[in-house]
């Protein structure tokens, strides 16, 4: 196949990827569409099986590792952690709807840190519009902060998000060092949130309720907290540590923890093998896999060389900026996952802060659309499933104050903590 019929072929095959997994059509997963796209792309030659083969070994041990925080993640549930999370929520919030706002982001800016933001948008979000209803309070703002914290606050560590667990593989940098870099990013761009969520929402969050009955607030019947689930999620965060400082792949820690929790429910018969796998998301899995090797086809025949010319090169702050602004805006165009695929092997070999930089871009970045990041669209679905309308005006307002509000301290914040930690 010809350069410019590859190229042609290997970007209209990203598009009806990424339409597939937006749309959904039949309800189908994102791998129906993505998987023969893989294909195709190999067998018209658009990328060499060599290629597609090297892709797939890259991102292999991301994608176990993504299994195995989605079974911890999973098992929390079962043990009982979003539900105490709940009770806790309503019964520190009251009646007072901006304490509601403040504990969500509490506790998203956890969840979506340590048990990654797939875990917030499933599990916790569910939990919000429950404990508003209890609570008497608008659900609105609470559960846009599940949206906007499934992205932005999974800038701490390399397990928060897949874009990170890419990122980490190829920045060089130590699972501890990593997190001691973003750190300051990640608060930051979370104050940033907070302030204008509480500008945003300021006639939703005013005045309170009627003072909720003890049911209501949880307080009648707490959930018991699941400290056995607390104490595996602990250990499991300082095997990364440990296995990171001794040169073993993390991933192995975070298999370990996923077994004590999912062999802790088939020895108490709350789970089957068949819910294990299920907990692993293997069609999602699947697409992650596929969708690389059509991005690697598009990268291949063309993209890689027009995005060198237009990325900024050193690593001062109007770079680090720009880089971050490029990675945003190619978030909203092709989504966050191709994005962080196209810009790291253009990255790479200027260091850990142009790589951290482009985090920043794709994480924060995707609040600002629908299509930003799967993360959001399936966050979209769940709302809509407890029946509450979300606008996509009222969306897109709210990304445009909050991602550049996020965004440019973020990448100040990065700069500052390269300085002092070094890079």
């Amino acid at each position: 196949m010809n350069a410019p019929s590859a190229e042609a072929l290997s970007v209209v095959l990203l598009i009806a990827v990424l339409a597939s997994a937006v749309v959904r059509p039949f309800g189908l997963p994102e791998a129906v569409v993505a998987v023969p796209a893989a294909g195709l792309v190999v067998l018209t030659g658009a990328i060499s099986p060599e290629h597609a083969w090297e892709e797939a070994e890259r991102l292999g041990p991301v994608v176990g590792f993504l299994a195995a925080v989605l079974v911890l993640a999973h098992f929390c549930d079962v043990e009982g952690l979003f539900r105490a999370c709940g009770a806790w929520m309503a019964r520190w919030a009251r009646n007072r709807p901006g304490r509601l706002l403040t504990s969500v982001f509490v506790l998203a800016s956890a969840i979506t840190a340590v048990l990654s933001l797939d875990a917030t948008i499933v599990l916790l979000t569910p939990v919000v519009f429950a404990t508003a209803a209890r609570t008497g309070v608008r659900p609105k703002p609470h559960t846009y902060a599940c949206a906007h914290l499934s992205n932005t606050a999974s800038l701490l560590l390399p397990v928060s998000n897949l874009t990170n667990l890419l990122a980490f593989s190829a920045s060089g940098l130590s699972f501890t060092r990593f997190a001691a870099l973003m750190a300051l990013p990640w608060l930051v761009a979370i104050g940033a949130e907070y302030l204008v969520f509480r500008r945003f929402f300021a006639a939703d969050l005013a005045g309170t309720t009627p003072d909720p009955s003890p049911v209501d607030t949880g307080t009648a019947d707490t959930p018991a907290l699941p400290l056995f689930a607390l104490v595996t999620v602990a250990c499991t965060l300082a095997g990364f540590v440990v296995a990171s400082a001794l040169g073993i792949d993390p991933a192995w820690a975070a298999l370990a923890g996923a077994l004590v929790l999912a062999g802790r429910a088939l020895i108490r018969r709350q789970a089957t093998p068949v819910t294990v796998l299920r907990a692993t998301a293997p069609g999602f899995l699947a697409f992650v896999l596929a969708l690389g090797i059509v991005v690697r086809a598009v990268v291949d025949n063309g993209l890689a060389d027009a995005l060198g010319r237009v990325l900024p090169e050193g690593t001062g702050v109007a770079a680090l900026l720009g880089i971050a602004a490029l990675a945003a805006v190619l978030a909203n165009l092709i989504n966050n996952l191709p994005a962080v695929l196209v810009l790291l092997p253009l990255t790479a070999t200027a260091g850990p802060g142009a790589v951290l930089a482009v985090l920043l871009g794709v994480n924060i970045g995707p609040n600002l659309t629908y299509a930003g990041s799967l993360a959001t669209l399936l966050w979209r679905r769940i709302v809509h499933q407890h029946e509450h309308y979300v606008g996509i005006k009222e969306f897109t307002r709210l990304g445009l104050i909050s991602v550049p509000a996020a965004l440019i301290p973020a990448v100040v914040a990065l700069w500052g903590s390269l300085l002092v930690l070094g890079g």
